[in-house]
């Protein structure tokens, strides 16, 4: 039987999603509390791999289960086995041609950003930060330019390993309440870095350094070494795929954080 769970987790003390051979990854927490409860070992396929220190609010994987087990042991038998900061929130069976990543027709990302001249305390390890005054709508400006079909080089990692680089984006939103920037994307797909070297740039529109047209600048330029530095991962949350409805699985989000961002 193949089994869909929706995971979150806080990466700030993880090495990324993907295992690794030093271990501490959410991969290798998950496959181990997946074992407990088995009894033998499970390997899972994630919808997503977010790097070290990038979070998830809704991360989607998938696995094969070699034993038949009650439903509510893959979310509270898993849970009991998983360290702080990971949890499973939902099961569901699905068919065998279910894939947690070749399914998803999309993806959804979310950056906080703290916009303030003290550095982070409570926020620290989940937010960006940046110490000078920010001008929002010169950043909403650039970000609109950003929806529909491009080449994203300019925003992509060099060791990135998707196949082309073009893209398209279906959303890329900014909004503010009191300190905290949110930077909301929305796209068939991401390269490795996209969404940290998008913010930025935005940053770098809104503390004065680029016009808001800089943007296309960058995308008919297609040039890496052109745009801003890659921001900090701590804010960067990876708020899940997008299915088609006749999976019937649980909504990628449940409005993270829109109960006190307004």
């Amino acid at each position: 039987m193949r089994i869909a769970l929706g995971v979150e987790y806080c990466g700030s003390t993880f090495h990324g999603w993907q295992s690794q051979p030093q271990g501490n990854t959410v991969q290798d927490v998950l496959e181990s509390a997946l074992h407990a409860i088995a009894g033998q070992p499970i390997g899972v396929i994630c919808a997503g791999r977010t790097d070290a220190g990038v979070h998830a609010s809704h991360q989607v994987v998938h696995f094969d289960a070699p034993v038949e087990r009650p439903l509510t042991a893959w979310v509270r038998g898993v849970n009991s086995n998983l360290p702080e900061g990971v949890a499973v929130r939902w099961v569901q069976p699905v068919g065998d041609e279910f894939h947690a990543r070749f399914s998803a027709r999309g993806r959804r990302y979310r950056y906080l950003l703290l916009n303030r001249p003290q550095r982070l305390g409570l926020w620290h390890g989940r937010a960006g930060w940046f110490h000078l005054p920010l001008d929002l709508t010169a950043m909403q400006a650039a970000a609109a330019r950003l929806p529909g079909e491009h080449n994203f080089s300019a925003f992509r990692a060099a060791g990135c390993q998707a196949k082309t680089p073009v893209k398209t984006m279906w959303r890329a939103e900014i909004r503010q309440q009191g300190n905290l920037i949110v930077f909301d994307f929305e796209a068939s797909a991401f390269l490795h870095h996209m969404v940290r070297n998008l913010v930025g740039s935005l940053v770098y529109i809104g503390k004065g350094a680029q016009a808001p047209g800089w943007i296309d600048e960058l995308l008919q330029a297609r040039d890496r070494k052109l745009a801003a530095p890659t921001f900090s991962p701590d804010g960067l949350y990876f708020r899940g795929p997008i299915y088609e409805a006749h999976w019937g699985l649980p909504d990628p989000d449940d409005d993270f954080l829109d109960g006190v961002l307004k």
